[in-house]
């Protein structure tokens, strides 16, 4: 087991949690309470993690929320607040990162050095030498982009490749070949529910899945819980952002948030 794995692990066991609470901070969406505040992004982002920590397995925040807002200070901040109130929760940079050589190790080193982030989320496109420079940190996690939520990801993903789909021929490369290290995941989408057992079919237990698109996006808890997780009843990240973060934008906003968290972390553990 990796460093992260084991964090991970540790974090579904404690926790009783397959929740990732997504941190997608979309400022027209903050409470009004936070209007005009420089530092409203971070503000924001703590509230949520402390509202929902009790119900989650970790936290996901999403790089281009912040950077499009040249809130990569904060971002650096909050994944330091994490670390410092909640040492035992990974933190999964949602990045999607994917590229070449010395720009893929640049990638790396933003992760896992500038955020430390625990794992980040790449793209297979390229292929291997675009995965390496990401394990070259052996106590991190590498999560790969394999059966995407959104629709248009069929475009590529279901594409024939010797008589299988695309996403199955990299949950194959993930699982058999790029894994050696014991430091990979794969993204697959809880809109895609057969797809998302195929995967696990076929990859086992061992390998954990990021599960987007429960919540705002429409994917069924129980159909996500059956097709995904492995037989010790966890192997699973299954990510909810908008649904909580934005459960309220009253005064009750921190409440609600937990309260949303809590429901979904119950009703996911419900199907286990």
């Amino acid at each position: 087991m990796t460093a992260f794995y084991q964090k991970l692990d540790h974090a579904w066991t404690t926790n009783n949690s397959l929740l990732m609470v997504g941190l997608d901070p979309d400022t027209q969406r903050f409470p009004a309470e936070l209007d005009n505040r420089p530092d409203a992004i971070f503000e924001f982002c703590r509230a949520i993690v402390d509202a929902t920590a009790p119900y989650a397995c970790g936290f996901k925040p999403q790089i281009a929320y912040f950077a499009s807002q040249r809130a990569e200070s904060q971002l650096e901040g909050l994944c330091d607040y994490i670390r410092e109130k909640y040492p035992t929760l990974p933190i999964v940079l949602d990045a999607k990162r994917g590229d070449i050589g010395s720009t893929a190790e640049h990638y790396a080193r933003e992760a896992f050095e500038r955020y430390c982030a625990d794992a980040v989320t790449v793209s297979p496109y390229l292929g291997y030498d675009s995965i390496a420079p990401y394990l070259s940190w052996s106590d991190k996690g590498v999560i790969i982009l394999c059966r995407t939520s959104n629709a248009g990801g069929s475009d590529l993903q279901f594409l024939d490749v010797d008589g299988e789909p695309l996403y199955l021929r990299v949950a194959t490369l993930v699982a058999e070949k790029w894994n050696r290290s014991g430091q990979c995941g794969m993204v697959v989408g809880a809109t895609f529910p057969k797809e998302l057992a195929a995967v696990r079919q076929r990859i086992g237990n061992e390998v954990p899945l990021l599960v987007p698109g429960i919540g705002a996006q429409g994917g069924d808890i129980q159909a996500t819980v059956t097709a995904g997780g492995n037989t010790g009843g966890t192997g699973l990240m299954i990510s909810s952002s908008r649904a909580i973060l934005y459960a309220s934008q009253g005064d009750d906003w921190r409440e609600a948030a937990a309260r949303v968290a809590r429901e979904t972390r119950d009703a996911i553990n419900a199907f286990r």
